[in-house]
């Protein structure tokens, strides 16, 4: 493959002044991702985020960063990633391989595939660990300490595949010297049970051990009319995390997190459209399915951080991780119980990742952030098309791989597998040097070297008893070397009030690719090119009325260059994994907190976008001038707190929510019928909390409206019918929890 280099003379040139200035050096602590942080705001507002891999307050930290507490997501109900989009302006997702394992959009820079595969360009980590492949994803928001949500490229501290963003789960971590915990138990409509707990206990002076745990089980609310097949769209799940945190001396923390998580309900279902193909007379939330078939998904995953002062100006950080993970389901794709078209997607992967960084805090002028960065990720996929597997193509009373001969691809399995191996190797950098006591240089650089290899593919035909009947894309093997480097190169201002000003130039890359959608043709196999996104950012952190208001404000304009996508033939239904070649988006975000009183508190956040396709083809047809997927122009959250009632008996407070966003499209055809017309989504919780604080009760509902939305939308009009994911329909529930 060919190999592109990603920089330019005007990022080096500052960074190269930056690295030859002289630091003035003082004696105090280096602050690493890992010191200790209290997330939730207190009576000042503040909120500490580790995003540029510092414990800093997120007033300070120069990018767009949305940071949501742990008990803002429990209090709610925020138990799934996926429901993410409704506490962040200008974030989005497609459901398209279900719950849990989102497809994110931030900022209107998204993945245009659903393979299982492929990663992201808005990266996940769990606790710094980066979490590529849908099979390590699993459950996570139990016991979480707080989520941060950076927009923008984040090419230099986070590196591939971040070309829109990162998305960062931190849990709670384990304290040393106490003992304490907590434990709620909640039930909600659709028999929903709920479950989850933490246990933290001292083992001596110099360590504690943290165990926290989730379980979860309900009822599908999507009905099967099919007689005696289950209704889809249920929940069984639970997850267990261990942390281990240890402090042999004043200068070394170490922390051993393993985590294990298992989900096994019946899988989603597919809204077809038209009502004639999908059955007439079906609801809205209703469904006439013949697969039975659960979905079965297992992470395991161990990681080990140690943090070591060298010096009071210098501290090392290395964190060590495994993940490994299997995440099978069976897809009734026509959605009706005739067998037009079902997909089972199987994906089996593992990865090591290793990270070392050198981090300063001199307290002078100058301080930087030098690190190295290697993962390996291995990846068996296997997908097949059952293709009108209830049609006997020679009529003769038998459904046999006879008639998958005679018809192919009707009455046959048509089925690809593969094994895929990614490495990855980067060396960073991200430095700052403070101009004046106001005013500061900033900047990065990171140098990626990717390989990929795509190893022993191949595509048979089945009959429907599993038979081989023919070959139709021969053993072939892929592979491809990428070079890149990444950088950015900003200032900011800080005001005499603490306000800051900033702005920016960065670049993000997202790595190339492989098909996993080649199922008739080696044509259909190849390398998508890797993506690029150049962006320009300036931005306000403000805060007003001694710290009550709090008002954040980010505009953006962005080049990006080869977004991947799977690209459909309309003549012969191959699929083929292109770019494309150049977009540009601009917009912004607004982000409100006022604090009037103790007992009130409003939040807000106003996500504004425009995207336009600049040169492109897809499925056959030229799309420059189309809308980008999954990118509305306008997308607006609120909530309030607000304690009614407050006595010797407790507080009683009130939490409403609502989440809106305008119309947008899932591919990039802009095709009328696909579109998804604009939305709002309300819900809350009403709580009692004791005055010690150990009880409480919570009543919870989530689109308290029922209302009927898409996630994802596919146009397969070549077997009759729209396919389409749907949100979720109302949910409420009561949850008691106790604190120990």
């Amino acid at each position: 493959m060919r190999t592109v280099y990603l920089s330019s003379a005007a990022l080096v040139a500052p960074l190269a002044l930056m690295l030859a200035a002289q630091p003035a050096f003082a004696q105090q602590a280096p602050q690493t991702a890992q010191a200790e942080t209290a997330t939730d705001a207190g009576e000042s507002g503040e909120i500490v985020v580790t995003a540029a891999k510092r414990s800093e307050n997120l007033q300070s930290v120069p990018i767009s960063v949305s940071a949501i507490g742990g008990e803002a997501l429990a209090k709610s109900r925020i138990t799934s990633v996926d429901s993410l989009v409704n506490k962040v302006a200008n974030l989005q997702l497609t459901s398209t391989v279900g719950d849990n394992t989102p497809i994110f959009a931030l900022r209107g820079v998204s993945m245009s595939d659903f393979s299982l595969n492929q990663s992201s360009p808005v990266a996940t980590y769990y606790d710094e660990v980066y979490k590529g492949n849908f099979a390590f994803l699993g459950i996570a928001l139990y016991d979480i300490e707080r989520v941060e949500v950076l927009r923008g490229p984040q090419g230099t501290l986070y590196g591939k595949n971040t070309t829109g963003g990162a998305v960062n789960l931190i849990s709670r971590d384990a304290k040393l010297g106490e003992t304490s915990g907590y434990f709620n138990a909640g039930y909600g409509n659709y028999n929903r049970v709920d479950l989850n707990g933490a246990v933290n206990v001292p083992l001596g002076e110099k360590a504690a051990l943290r165990v926290a745990g989730t379980f979860a089980k309900a009822d599908g609310w999507f009905k099967n009319v099919n007689p005696g097949f289950p209704d889809l769209a249920s929940t069984d799940e639970w997850g267990i995390r261990g942390t281990l945190k240890l402090e042999p001396s004043d200068r070394l923390k170490i922390t051993l997190r393993a985590s294990h998580s298992f989900q096994n309900p019946q899988n989603y279902g597919i809204y077809a459209q038209p009502e004639a193909v999908n059955r007439p007379g079906l609801s809205q939330f209703q469904i006439d399915s013949n697969v039975p078939t659960k979905r079965r998904a297992v992470t395991t995953s161990v990681a080990l951080t140690v943090n070591y002062d060298v010096s009071d100006t210098l501290a090392i950080t290395s964190i060590t991780s495994y993940d490994k993970g299997t995440l099978f389901f069976k897809e009734d794709t026509d959605g009706i119980r005739a067998q037009n078209l079902e997909v089972p997607y199987f994906d089996r992967a593992s990865q090591f990742a290793q990270d070392l960084r050198l981090t300063s805090d001199t307290g002078g002028p100058f301080d930087f952030i030098v690190g190295a960065y290697f993962n390996r990720e291995k990846v068996f996929n296997e997908t097949t098309l059952e293709v009108f597997n209830g049609t006997d193509a020679n009529s003769d009373g038998v459904i046999n791989a006879q008639d998958c001969a005679d018809a192919l691809p009707v009455a046959c399995k048509i089925r690809n597998q593969f094994d895929q191996v990614k490495k990855s190797f980067a060396l960073y950098t991200d430095l700052k040097y403070k101009l004046t006591d106001a005013l500061t240089l900033r900047g990065g650089l990171r140098y990626t070297h990717d390989t990929g290899a795509q190893t022993g593919f191949k595509s048979d035909a089945l009959g429907v008893d599993d038979s081989f009947v023919a070959n139709l894309i021969p053993l072939s093997d892929l592979r491809f070397t990428q070079n890149n480097v990444s950088g950015k190169i900003g200032i900011d201002y800080k005001l005499a009030s603490g306000d800051l000003l900033y702005a920016s130039v960065s670049r993000g890359y997202r790595a190339p690719s492989f098909n996993a959608q080649a199922f008739f043709a080696p044509v259909e196999l190849g390398v998508a090119k890797a993506e690029q996104v150049t962006s320009f950012e300036a931005g306000a952190k403000t805060q007003f009325w001694d710290r009550r208001i709090t008002l954040n404000m980010a505009a953006f304009y962005y080049n990006y260059k080869n977004q991947q996508f799977i690209n459909v033939n309309p003549a012969d239904a191959s699929q083929q994994l292109l770019n494309i070649p150049k977009s540009r988006l601009y917009g912004g975000e607004v982000e409100l907190t006022v604090r009037p009183s103790d007992t009130f508190t409003f939040h807000g956040g106003l996500g504004l976008l425009s995207t336009r396709i600049q040169q492109g083809i897809v499925s056959g047809v030229n799309v420059a001038g189309n809308r980008l997927s999954n990118a509305p122009t306008l997308t607006f959250n609120a909530s309030f707190d607000w304690t009614m009632v407050q006595g010797k008996f407790g507080a009683i407070s009130f939490h409403p929510e609502v989440a809106y966003q305008s119309s947008q499209f899932f591919e990039n055809i802009n095709i009328p019928r696909l579109r998804q017309t604009s939305y709002a989504l309300f819900g809350g919780h009403l709580d009692w909390n004791s005055s010690d604080g150990r009880y409480s009760i919570s009543a919870w509902a989530r689109n308290l409206g029922n209302k009927f939305y898409f996630t994802s939308r596919i146009d397969l009009t070549g077997f009759g019918l729209d396919y389409n994911h749907i949100g979720n329909p109302r949910m409420y529930g009561v949850t008691a929890g106790v604190k120990f």
